[in-house]
């Protein structure tokens, strides 16, 4: 996977309980010095980074956490540096990934990263399926109301996924798993057992 990056290594923004899916953008906030160096760095290059989440309770001997084994990488979409030197970013998801941290000789952590291949629905199940998520995206969101019809299943039910208030560990689960109907039959799962919120008054 071409990352600009001189020894194929990406940065890595670890965040716990983040997770950049592929299609969305998510806001950030840069100030600590060694982000301010990636954000830097990544300017004279390809804008690529991935978001990495730390592993509960393992470190490593010098204090970092672990991480898990797959993140999302994103593409810096747009930003803006303050006059104190933080940034704000935007950042686009592109793919899940699997990772593996790599040593550097930055102030941030990288990983090299290659696709987590998605493995596909039966053609006859998807239209069907499709229907499904579109009921529970809007029982949650009514503003996706209007909705592209050609939107592919993996967009929808990342959508949804994203709308389920859920422990960390079931997110992580359904974040990493490459079976598109585990994914959407965990994520309907999901949002039958976990209540929507009420109407505003």
């Amino acid at each position: 996977m071409p990352t600009g990056a001189p020894n194929g290594a990406v940065p890595v923004f670890p965040l716990a309980n983040v997770y950049l899916f592929p299609g969305c953008v998510m806001p950030l906030h840069i100030f600590e010095p060694r982000y301010r160096q990636m954000i830097d760095d990544l300017l004279d290059r390809s804008g690529r980074l991935v978001m990495g989440t730390p592993r509960e309770g393992e470190t490593y001997s010098n204090g970092n956490p672990l991480l898990v084994d797959v993140g999302g990488l994103g593409e810096i979409g747009r930003h803006e540096r303050l006059p104190d030197g933080r940034y704000l970013v935007w950042l686009f998801g592109l793919a899940r990934v699997r990772i593996r941290e790599v040593p550097s000789t930055r102030l941030y952590r990288q990983v090299e990263c290659e696709p987590l291949v998605e493995i596909g629905m039966p053609a006859d199940e998807v239209d069907a399926a499709k229907q499904k998520v579109q009921c529970a995206l809007l029982a949650r969101s009514p503003e996706f109301l209007n909705l592209p019809e050609n939107l592919p299943l993996t967009h929808l039910v990342d959508l949804l996924t994203q709308r389920i208030p859920m422990p960390g560990s079931v997110m992580l689960e359904l974040f990493r798993e490459p079976d598109l109907k585990r994914r959407t039959e965990r994520a309907l799962s999901e949002h039958e057992r976990r209540p929507t919120l009420p109407p505003s008054a």
